[in-house]
């Protein structure tokens, strides 16, 4: 599925989902500031500096979502967003692991658990609307 209609363009399905993509990124960044204690709290403890980590965290969302709506950073911004969602699958794994409530929010543990593999359709997505080389797409 390239994402292209007639003429290499891009179809309205793909333009429409990179948008719902950038609003969401941008969404949930903003909320990384706003509310940071409930990222705080699946931070696994391990790392160092759990704030700091959502605030960066946060930076990278807004940059990766406002990144896939301009065209000439689109696909650096696609990467960024898929090495930032493979970055934090540690935390979606921690927590499942301790079951640990959403924004003060108790989740269902099958619903932490059944999360974990949505992961990769986030990155399939941020991979096919902003990181995927048009088809017919000569390097150089």
């Amino acid at each position: 599925m390239s994402g292209e209609g007639p003429a290499g363009r891009e179809s309205r399905l793909k333009i429409g989902l990179r948008w719902v993509l950038a609003v969401a990124m941008v969404w949930v960044g903003i909320t990384h500031f706003t509310a940071p204690d409930g990222f705080v709290a699946i931070v696994p403890p391990f790392l160092p500096a759990p704030l700091a980590l959502v605030y960066v965290s946060g930076v990278a969302e807004i940059a990766g979502g406002v990144g896939i709506l301009v065209p000439r950073m689109r696909r650096a911004a696609g990467w960024g967003l898929i090495a930032l969602y493979v970055a934090v699958f540690p935390a979606n794994i921690h927590m499942a692991l301790h079951q640990i409530p959403l924004g003060g929010d108790p989740v269902p543990a099958w619903a932490l658990w059944a999360r974990l593999p949505f992961q990769a359709v986030f990155i399939a997505w941020a991979w096919w609307v902003a990181a995927a080389r048009p088809r017919g797409h000569v390097r150089g």
